[in-house]
C-alpha cells in the first residue's frame, strides 16, 4: 500500500469574526450559475434558511450587499450577484489559486524528504 503525504489549505476571511470562506464562495458560485438562492442552497444540500443566514452574515461583516434578489410571482423570482460580490468572489478565487500554487511549491521544497521517503 502506497502512502502519500499531503496538506490542505483553506482560506477564510475575518473581520471581527469569520465572514467569508469556501462555503460562502460555493454558495455565491451556485447563485451565479442557477440565478436563485433557493436553487443554490438545494444544490449544496443546504436549507434555504441557512443559505440566507450565511449570506446576510457575510454582508453584515463585509459591509457590502452580495445579492440582488426579486421575489416570486408571475415571472418568478431570482437572484444575481452584486458587482461587489462578483469582485469579491473573483479576488477570493484568484487568491486561493495563487496561494495553492505557492503552497504546492513550498510543500515540495520543505517536505521533499518525506514525500520521497513514503
Amino acid at each position: 500500500m502506497d502512502k502519500k503525504i499531503t496538506y490542505k489549505l483553506t482560506v477564510r476571511l475575518f473581520t471581527e469574526e469569520k465572514c467569508f470562506g469556501p462555503g460562502v464562495a460555493m454558495l455565491l458560485h451556485q447563485v451565479q450559475e442557477l440565478h436563485s438562492l433557493r436553487a443554490a442552497a438545494a444544490s449544496l444540500s443546504m436549507a434555504y434558511s441557512k443559505a440566507w443566514t450565511i449570506l446576510k452574515n457575510a454582508e453584515r461583516l463585509m459591509n457590502c450587499k452580495l445579492l440582488h434578489s426579486t421575489t416570486g410571482g408571475r415571472n418568478g423570482g431570482g437572484a444575481a450577484l452584486t458587482e461587489e460580490a462578483v469582485a469579491l468572489l473573483a479576488a477570493y478565487d484568484e487568491f486561493c489559486r495563487e496561494l495553492s500554487a505557492y503552497g504546492e511549491q513550498i510543500f515540495e521544497e520543505k517536505f521533499a524528504y518525506f514525500i520521497d521517503k513514503l
